[in-house]
């Protein structure tokens, strides 16, 4: 790769060598992508090996939606992405809520809703804003286990009578607990299912960075995938399931408008 300007041949050399340095880069971003792109699958593939268990947590799931129960998942800063992800899921099953505490997303400010998930209190002054009942599963999403909002809601879930999940990383095992109990949040809940995200997250590393978060794609993959499951054991006992149909489909709304109605007693659709 050599381009041409007047001048001297050490001009010629100069460009030359910035070339090979530009190749050399956009070589190693390659390279980088390709890796990052083999790290994720691998984790992919740490969830392909709790099918057994995602099939026993789906059974459950499926039992309680029949019996007129709900989902509902919670999670603080970009562990809320993933309570939304499910939620009127063109796909997904209808009846899945999201638990909406305002003092933990990001949208009240990064630091602020970090600094909040990691304090007591939060969860038990908002506890009026919550409708959980024992017909219910809430799934409860934080990569670290570690933070006491999230502690707090397994603990309201559990007082509640739910069916309480955890989706997090055992890997952070060994980070305490910011909760004054002590515990973390898979001695709270009746099941986890383990994403095997990194402590850190990113699964990429150069020199001091680590970088290329997994979280939010392992994540999302392992509630789409157990949201899949409830909805076969569902139509494996009645001859339909509560599946939205995408609203960029001709004729999708009358069987939506249906479903929405058949939940709106427990989830606001407007």
């Amino acid at each position: 790769m050599l381009a041409y300007f007047p001048g001297s041949p050490k001009q010629f050399h100069l460009i030359d060598e910035s070339a090979k340095m530009l190749d050399n880069y956009l070589g190693l971003r390659g390279e980088k992508m390709h890796q990052y792109f083999k790290n994720i699958q691998q984790l992919l593939g740490k969830i392909e090996q709790q099918e057994e268990q995602l099939k026993e947590v789906a059974e459950i799931i499926a039992t309680k939606i029949a019996k007129g129960g709900i989902i509902q998942l919670f999670g603080a800063g970009h562990s809320f992405l993933l309570a939304e992800e499910l939620f009127y899921r063109a796909g997904g099953l209808v009846p899945v809520k999201p638990i909406y505490l305002e003092p933990l997303m990001l949208a009240a400010g990064p630091r602020t809703s970090s600094h909040n998930e990691r304090t007591e209190g939060v969860v038990p002054a908002h506890r009026h804003l919550l409708d959980i009942r024992p017909e219910d599963t809430v799934i409860i999403i934080s990569t670290s286990g570690r933070n006491a909002a999230p502690i707090e809601m397994a603990f309201e879930a559990k007082e509640q009578g739910a069916f309480v999940i955890s989706l997090q990383s055992l890997c952070y095992t060994k980070q305490e607990s910011t909760h004054s109990s002590g515990k973390r949040l898979e001695q709270i809940v009746d099941i986890v299912l383990n994403t095997s995200v990194p402590v850190g997250d990113g699964v990429l590393k150069s020199d001091d960075y680590q970088y290329g978060a997994s979280s939010t794609i392992v994540g999302a993959t392992m509630l789409n995938a157990l949201v899949s499951m409830v909805i076969e054991q569902l139509l494996a006992v009645q001859q339909e399931a509560p599946v939205f149909v995408s609203n960029n489909i001709n004729q999708s709304s009358s069987k939506n408008d249906k479903y929405c109605k058949q939940f709106e007693n427990r989830i606001t659709f407007n």
